[in-house]
C-alpha cells in the first residue's frame, strides 16, 4: 500500500520537511549542497546550482534527510519536467531502515545543458507499505550518508 501525503507528513521523517514538496502520494525532494559532476565536487549551496552537461550524467545529494521506519520502502522518480527537458535518473528502491541524506544519479539525455537550482524540487519519492517489518533492514555501506556517496563497489579485477 502506498502511503498518502497525510501519513508521509505523520510517519516519515523528512529533514527538512516543506508543505511546498509534499505531494497527494509522495514528496518532491529538493538538490542538496553538494552534487559530482565530471569528476569534480560542486558546492552547490555556495554556487546555487549544478550544470548537467548534454550527454553526461552527475550525481545529486538531496536537501532531505529520509529516515525510514523498518516497514515502508521508497520509490524515486524524476520529475516530470525535468524528464521533458532531457534528464533521466537511475534510482535503486529506498530500503526500509535507510536513514540518511540520498546521492541520486542523473543523465541528461539532451543536447541542452540542464540547470539544477539549490534546493529545487527534482525527484519524487512514493512510500510503499510493507506487509511486515523486513526481517533485516538496510544497514549497509552508504547508511547515514549526509554527504554525495561515490561507489562503494568493490572491483573485480
Amino acid at each position: 500500500m502506498m502511503l498518502p501525503d497525510w501519513k508521509i507528513e505523520r510517519e516519515i521523517l523528512i529533514q527538512p520537511f516543506s508543505k511546498e514538496s509534499l505531494q497527494p502520494a509522495g514528496y518532491d525532494l529538493r538538490v542538496g549542497k553538494e552534487a559530482y559532476v565530471g569528476g569534480k565536487l560542486i558546492d552547490v549551496e555556495k554556487e546555487g546550482k549544478v550544470i548537467v552537461p548534454p550527454g553526461k550524467h552527475a550525481l545529486i545529494l538531496t536537501l532531505e534527510r529520509v529516515k525510514l521506519p523498518d516497514d515502508v520502502m521508497g520509490d524515486m522518480k524524476i520529475r516530470s519536467s525535468l524528464a521533458r527537458e532531457g534528464l533521466l535518473g537511475s534510482f535503486a528502491w529506498v530500503d526500509p531502515g535507510w536513514d540518511g541524506n540520498l546521492t541520486l544519479m542523473v543523465f541528461n539525455a539532451s543536447d541542452e545543458p540542464v540547470v539544477l537550482e539549490y534546493g529545487e524540487r527534482f525527484v519524487q519519492i512514493a512510500f510503499i507499505r510493507l506487509e511486515g517489518p523486513a526481517r533485516n533492514p538496510y544497514r549497509g555501506n552508504y547508511q547515514g550518508s549526509r554527504r554525495i556517496a561515490l561507489s562503494k563497489r568493490k572491483s573485480k579485477k
